[in-house]
């Protein structure tokens, strides 16, 4: 599924297209380069779902939990990590099969350790600050 993004103000649709879109999944993989919008959309989307706290990158503690209703989500942002094994040192598995949602930043540093079931959500950077994002299910 793909979805432009003409301005900010359009990121609540676009929460709303992912959950839709997404089902049941509990794993999402965002993907784009540095500032294409990661964090912002994932803003959004714990918006969407219900979390009433501040949403911040979770770059120096890489995993946020956050509260909505009974349920929580895990964000994650896995920029710093050196090697795959930090991910294995946290304890990744407790989050990844624990039936909450899981958000992750830079999932590409910890490829081979990827659910193989997930919601891969690609965010190019378009001229005129316009974005288009791609959804896609593994």
């Amino acid at each position: 599924m793909v979805f432009p993004l003409e301005n900010l103000s359009e990121l609540p649709a676009a929460a709303e297209k992912l959950m839709k879109f997404a089902g049941d999944e509990k794993i999402f993989l965002f993907n784009g380069d540095m500032g294409a919008g990661k964090t912002t959309f994932i803003k959004s989307l714990c918006k969407f779902a219900g979390v009433d706290e501040n949403v911040t990158s979770p770059t120096f503690s890489i995993v946020n939990e956050y509260r909505c209703g009974d349920d929580k989500i895990f964000h994650f942002d896995f920029y710093r990590l050196k090697k795959p094994e930090e991910a294995l040192d946290m304890g990744y598995e407790e989050y990844f099969y624990s039936g909450h949602r899981c958000l992750i930043e830079w999932p590409e540093k910890i490829e081979g350790l990827l659910p193989q079931h997930y919601i891969r959500i690609d965010i190019q950077v378009l001229p005129a600050g316009k974005r288009l994002l791609t959804f896609t299910k593994f």
